[in-house]
């Protein structure tokens, strides 16, 4: 008799293929250049000084001891807050955060890596790496949660609720109509005087009834 296969844990892995991780990580990882670029670009514009790329994948300019270098730190922390919206487009998943946000932050070493020749050993570089990394998770966190407690709304739920309540309102109207045609046809009638019914059962007259003290 063949084994049984046990089914699939749900969780991330089983939800989202591979290609389709690989290429949000790569969405997020242009746009987490695209927005480095961007940024140190304007600054060293309105600075006057040299852009080159060793600002985004350098790590000796990023000092603690320079303002440049306090700079670049803020720039990458402005970079973070980009990449936490794109985590919340993109991701939507609490449980991808941190996985996608670490992810970005390796490649990135990485990468800097590979263009300088060595790993990086200003303090301040680490620091703001991991700073920034913080920054990415509980932000992605906090924005995909919200995202996922949102109320899902369905298209057509105002016309459907308006037509829920005016059916109640034409049920509720028949039923008052209904049952005042049924007291009439029985031979009674709502109201004060005289009447007669329309089964011709004779005259009715209705009177105020009398307690045992009035007599």
């Amino acid at each position: 008799m063949a084994r049984r296969r046990r089914p699939p844990r749900p969780g991330a892995a089983n939800e989202l293929p591979p290609l389709r991780i690989l290429g949000q990580m790569a969405a997020l990882q242009s746009i987490y250049y695209a927005a480095a670029l961007i940024l140190m670009l304007f600054t060293s514009l309105v600075a006057g000084t040299r852009f080159g790329l060793d600002l985004v994948f350098g790590w000796a300019n990023l000092r603690g001891d320079t303002t440049q270098g306090w700079l670049i730190g803020f720039i990458w922390l402005c970079c973070a807050g980009v990449a936490v919206l794109a985590i919340i487009a993109l991701i939507g998943r609490s449980k991808l955060v941190l996985d996608f946000a670490l992810s970005l932050h390796f490649i990135h070493l990485v990468v800097v890596t590979f263009y300088t020749g060595f790993v990086p050993q200003n303090v301040a570089w680490w620091t703001t790496m991991v700073v920034s990394s913080a920054v990415m998770v509980m932000g992605g966190t906090y924005g995909c949660q919200w995202r996922e407690l949102r109320p899902i709304s369905f298209g057509g739920n105002a016309k459907n609720s308006n037509n829920a309540e005016s059916s109640t309102e034409a049920a509720a109207a028949n039923g008052n109509a209904g049952g005042g045609q049924g007291d009439e046809e029985m031979g009674f009638g709502r109201g004060r005087g005289r009447g007669r019914g329309r089964d011709g059962a004779g005259e009715y007259e209705m009177v105020n009834i009398k307690g045992t003290g009035d007599r």
